[in-house]
């Protein structure tokens, strides 16, 4: 694709998100979008953000789980980035109906970093070395694509279907938690609709850290000290809508509510 392409279909996203009208699938429009493409049109669609006055203070990795994967028929990770637009406290209200489309919420364990992470060559113990403290959160996915009809191009374009998330109420260190056996159970009004662990992402949370590390590497990016980095979901994505109340909780590791308006 050229720039002039790739600029245009980013400019395309911001401005759905903005309007919050869904747009049909860019893998459907006749481009031959290459995954390095859509990475670039995420990044004219983060511009547009920054330009308004946001500012980047994290990232994420989508579509870690098989859960997810199978739901979504998107069999890779990918990333996107979190701007300080994005993040609620833990028992906040957050207006989705205000903000968000098709919004799904997903229970995931966010890192806290204190060090750079620089790829390639990044291993488990440089995540856990570099990272200051683990804690739980959901991501509300949302997605600037019809009816969620993506293929990978498709939701890598889209910043990763990143919407909106929330930060738990408390942070440890990761030293003190199994990230991979930890469990997870997530509530919706009252009633508890899924159970994971920290296994169902790549195996465990922290290698789906070093892979985005590594990752973007690749593209001469860092993980900085400082930022948020959403590991991807433990459980099954759940649709939301305005009146509606979630908790997630895990083990050694506390609790994290949101209240959707």
């Amino acid at each position: 694709m050229d720039q002039t392409q790739i600029n245009q279909l980013g400019d395309e996203l911001y401005q759905a998100m903005l309007k919050r009208e869904a747009v049909s699938p860019l893998t459907s429009r006749g481009f031959d979008i290459s995954i390095e493409d859509a990475y670039h049109i995420s990044l004219r669609m983060l511009q547009n953000r920054l330009d308004a006055g946001e500012r980047v203070i994290g990232k994420k990795i989508g579509v870690t789980s098989k859960a997810v994967q199978n739901m979504l028929n998107v069999h890779q990770p990918d990333f996107g980035y979190l701007t300080d637009a994005m993040v609620y406290n833990s028992g906040e209200a957050m207006p989705i109906s205000e903000k968000l489309m098709q919004p799904r919420a997903e229970g995931e364990i966010a890192f806290i970093l204190k060090k750079d992470l620089t790829g390639p060559g990044v291993t488990n113990a440089d995540v856990l070395a570099a990272t200051e403290c683990v804690m739980p959160c959901f991501e509300i996915v949302d997605s600037r694509i019809q009816d969620w009809k993506i293929a990978i191009q498709d939701t890598v374009a889209d910043n990763a279907s990143c919407g909106l998330f929330v930060l738990g109420d408390q942070a440890v260190s990761p030293r003190q938690v199994d990230l991979v056996t930890c469990g997870m159970v997530v509530e919706k009004n009252g009633q508890i609709i899924s159970t994971g662990a920290g296994a169902a992402a790549l195996g465990s949370p922290v290698n789906c850290v070093a892979w985005l590390a590594n990752t973007l590497g690749q593209f001469g990016i860092s993980l900085k000290a400082g930022e948020v980095i959403l590991s991807g979901s433990l459980v099954p994505l759940e649709p939301v809508k305005a009146g509606d109340f979630m908790q997630v909780s895990i083990g050694g590791m506390g609790t994290a509510s949101v209240r959707f308006t």
